[in-house]
């Protein structure tokens, strides 16, 4: 019993805080929405607003993540990949989190190395520098040099973080469940389903041993390509807390004015990133899910090399047509094909509006009919196409919606570099190849194969699925759902009615009544009327004139 009050004080304490800190940061509208205001602190209470008038709304949101703490603001940074949840302005600042905090103590960095490798520092390394070059929210980055004196990163898990993380998310799940209660139209987001979502891309960046793993995988895919380069994994001086990569040296993608002081040619290093990124997704059918120039560096010798294999997303070779079809779809004019493409991807259902989607469409397809794919900027369509989505309360797979963020970040990136930039005509060959591939006549055989085993297995299943539907009805095991939608003020306006009327009827009783009892001349007497009959009429009285003030006050007869 004590732990449950002890848990529900914690649970109250970090509501509080968020409270406090989107009050502090004028999100008042979003509290009152959500009835959380008497869970404001006595301090927020006293002080004043800070950034009253002073900052954009999605400047705000950001600072709210960054007080929140780390969990937040990995929060925040998937945010920013999915401008299919929230608007571009807020992904925009979303990318601009960084989850750099103070570095722990040496000594946890000791303890954890011993505890997850078995070995000390000393015997694993020639030397090990205790200063981080890089702190963040999950762990911190070392320099280091093995026996052999290879140069090499160490990163370092945070002590307890996955206890801060996982309570956290407990709130997290909490306050999800909350808002679909509260706000209306909330479900049509899915807050629960996107926290599910951020819990496994979280837990995941948490093992240092699948994070090893993906970049083992790059380093295989990449091993031929003369342009691109992958960090070794060090796997004897790699366990689920502790991760030993090759140190890389090199310039960082956003510093042009490095890159050009070292005579490096921009076009080939923006058409070499490009073409890595399309060879993830069209070739290799797994992508780094969190490109952004922060995690590519320019070596000395020109090549690109790639970082921080976190996060990672994968592609199905039935995704990686429906792309090139949405883009085709595009060029022809066909909306019927751009719905139907959304449709099998779950993209739209039943909570899309579809004739005002397919208006919206025609807006965004009149810009663009005619064109040759080589004529359009994927990034920018794909942006289009996530925003036009998300105003239409779409939910768009978080795989998909990471490509779709990949490819406008690698065409953003490109444009920086090359002004005249366009990723579509790098796209154009795999395109091209894709729709050659699906018109083979071995391709064709297959597939048409496939569809007719589906067909005869579902024809196989349908007798005895069609018998278990009936001996559920007979048996009286089958129950009908209905999901009501707007009823609501019906109901309570039939809840007040039925009132009234109950009430009137209850008048006109005590009337009858009083009348009744003053015929028979019953004592006592008030003026020579029998005293009960009298205070009946006038309870009688006083109660009909405050439900005629009442029906006159609301206007509602």
């Amino acid at each position: 019993m004590r732990f449950i009050r002890f848990r529900r004080y914690e649970v109250a304490k970090r509501y509080t805080r968020i409270v406090d800190t989107l009050l502090n940061h004028e999100f008042d509208h979003i509290v009152n929405q959500l009835g959380l205001k008497p869970l404001r602190s006595i301090r927020s209470r006293m002080r004043a607003q800070r950034y009253k008038g002073e900052l954009s709304g999605p400047e705000r949101a950001r600072y709210v993540l960054e007080e929140l703490g780390p969990t937040y603001v990995k929060l925040g940074q998937i945010l920013s990949m999915r401008p299919d949840l929230i608007p571009i302005e807020y992904t925009k600042e979303f990318e601009k989190l960084q989850d750099t905090v103070a570095p722990f103590d040496f000594t946890y960095v000791e303890n954890m190395i011993h505890q997850d490798l078995g070995a000390s520092i000393e015997d694993l390394f020639m030397s090990f520098d205790t200063k981080p070059i890089a702190a963040a929210s999950i762990g911190q980055v070392h320099r280091a040099r093995l026996h052999d004196n290879t140069d090499v990163i160490v990163k370092v898990q945070r002590p307890d973080i996955k206890k801060v993380i996982d309570g956290d998310l407990d709130l997290m799940y909490s306050f999800a469940g909350f808002v679909e209660e509260h706000v209306q139209n909330a479900k049509l987001y899915r807050p629960t389903q996107l926290v599910e979502e951020f819990s496994r891309s979280i837990h995941r960046e948490l093992d240092y041993n699948l994070e090893a793993q993906n970049t083992d995988r790059f380093f295989h895919n990449f091993r031929n390509d003369p342009h691109i380069y992958i960090p070794k994994v060090y796997w004897d001086r790699t366990g689920e807390h502790v991760l030993t990569l090759e140190y890389i040296k090199g310039v960082k993608a956003t510093d042009f004015d490095a890159i050009d002081a070292l005579g490096y040619d921009r076009e080939s290093i923006a058409n070499a990133g490009a073409k890595a990124f399309l060879k993830q997704v069209f070739e290799d059918g797994f992508f780094h899910a969190d490109i952004h120039p922060g995690n590519v560096l320019i070596m000395e010798d020109g090549r690109i090399a790639l970082l921080d294999f976190g996060m990672v997303g994968h592609i199905t070779d039935d995704v990686k047509n429906a792309l090139v079809d949405l883009l085709i779809a595009v060029t022809e004019y066909d909306i019927d094909r751009f719905i139907e493409i959304s449709y099998n991807f779950g993209i739209t259902s039943e909570n899309v509006n579809i004739p005002a989607l397919k208006l919206d469409l025609l807006d965004l397809l009149d810009k663009y009919y005619g064109r040759s794919l080589k004529q359009l900027d994927c990034g920018v369509v794909m942006g289009e196409i996530m925003a036009l989505l998300r105003r239409h309360q779409a939910m768009v797979p978080s795989n998909i919606a990471l490509l779709s963020k990949g490819l406008i970040t690698i065409g953003g990136f490109g444009m920086k570099m090359v002004p005249d930039f366009n990723v579509t005509v790098l796209i154009e060959p795999y395109a091209k190849r894709l729709i050659k591939k699906r018109m083979r006549p071995d391709i064709i055989f297959k597939n048409t194969m496939k569809d007719a085993s589906n067909l005869m297995r579902y024809m196989h299943k349908m007798p005895r699925q069609i018998s278990h539907i009936l001996d559920y009805a007979e048996k009286g095991y089958m129950t009908i759902q209905f999901e009501h939608h707007g009823l609501n003020r019906i109901i309570t306006g039939l809840d007040v009615g039925s009132n009234r009327l109950s009430f009137s009827m209850i008048l006109s009783a005590l009337i009858i009544g009083s009348a009744l009892i003053i015929q028979t001349g019953i004592e006592p007497h008030i003026w020579g009327v029998p005293a009960l009959g009298l205070i009946g009429f006038l309870v009688t009285g006083v109660l009909g004139m405050g439900l005629v003030i009442y029906i006159l006050r609301t206007g509602h007869i």
